[in-house]
């Protein structure tokens, strides 16, 4: 009996302290997420503070620069009175929408081709070269080319933003399927694991790494060619606005609609990020 006892004790003890460990471990995590906030804002006052100044003392052109408050009033004013060419909104939403699609389009077509040239190697050999022949294209030059092809609505900046997403995304899922460990592909195989299996439960989960990192920039570079296809030649979005402003020399309509394009791109990336966590959360649980 007091030995039962003593082993009780000595298991709430470690109970215990593994509780303590942890509560240690994200009390330091907070501590880290403040101090690189605080650095970030930090950085953000400082170089918008010195822009401002310059501008307002006129030691920079505010012609050629503007300045960060003419800036964000002028979002203000498109926000709550429109832009000359119509609400913010509809512009805002035809871009997002082009970006999602792009993203969407060029996301799945490169993991489908990056998993099929992985795993079979004739099809990697055939293949291949017209791929990197085709990624040596500079992807901008084709957006006039996909406009004299499909006009200039909609369909145009999707293929200009999936020829940009398409090629980021296959790489990393043709490299993540190439790294996953053999070891575990020719156990799987020992086990009775057919092909479907093997893709499902140790090729895709090891590629996924991969395959999530490059959603990061993919989203961007998606923007990106929805933007530079609004720019060449469209009638409404963001990169429409920013050619008509370019037009009529207003700096900082151009700069007003870069910085809306940023912060749709960082909380892009926000949301890709907590999907990486949710996705392999097993990565963070093995550390």
């Amino acid at each position: 009996m007091q030995t039962q006892i003593s082993s009780q004790a000595k298991s709430l003890e470690q109970t215990a302290e593994v509780i303590s460990r942890k509560n240690e471990l994200r009390a330091q995590a907070m501590k880290r997420r403040v101090r690189d906030l605080s650095l970030q804002i930090a950085v953000f006052i400082v170089i918008m503070g010195t822009w401002q100044v310059l501008t307002s003392r006129k030691i920079i052109d505010p012609f050629f620069f503007s300045s960060p408050s003419d800036i964000v009033l002028h979002i203000w004013s498109w926000v709550v009175k429109g832009t000359s060419q119509g609400p913010l909104y509809i512009h805002f939403v035809v871009t997002f929408e082009e970006t999602i699609l792009s993203f969407l389009l060029g996301g799945i077509a490169g993991i489908i081709f990056g998993y099929a040239l992985g795993v079979n190697e004739l099809l990697s050999v055939v293949l291949g070269p017209y791929i990197k022949m085709l990624n040596a294209i500079p992807r901008v030059v084709l957006v006039p080319i996909f406009i004299l092809w499909l006009g200039l609505g909609m369909s145009s900046k999707v293929a200009s933003g999936f020829v940009l997403t398409f090629f980021i995304v296959f790489f990393n899922a043709f490299q993540g399927v190439r790294e996953v460990d053999r070891n575990l592909v020719n156990n799987a195989r020992l086990l009775g694991a057919n092909k479907r299996q093997l893709a499902r439960h140790v090729i895709i989960p090891s590629a996924l790494t991969w395959i999530l990192s490059s959603l990061h920039s993919s989203f961007g570079f998606a923007l990106i060619g929805a933007v530079v296809g609004e720019f060449i030649g469209s009638t409404e979005g963001l990169g429409y606005l920013i050619a008509q402003a370019q037009g009529s020399f207003d700096t900082t309509g151009v700069f007003a609609g870069m910085v809306i394009l940023s912060v749709t791109a960082l909380l892009a990336d926000w949301l890709v990020t907590k999907l990486e966590k949710r996705f392999i959360a097993w990565r963070h649980v093995r550390k």
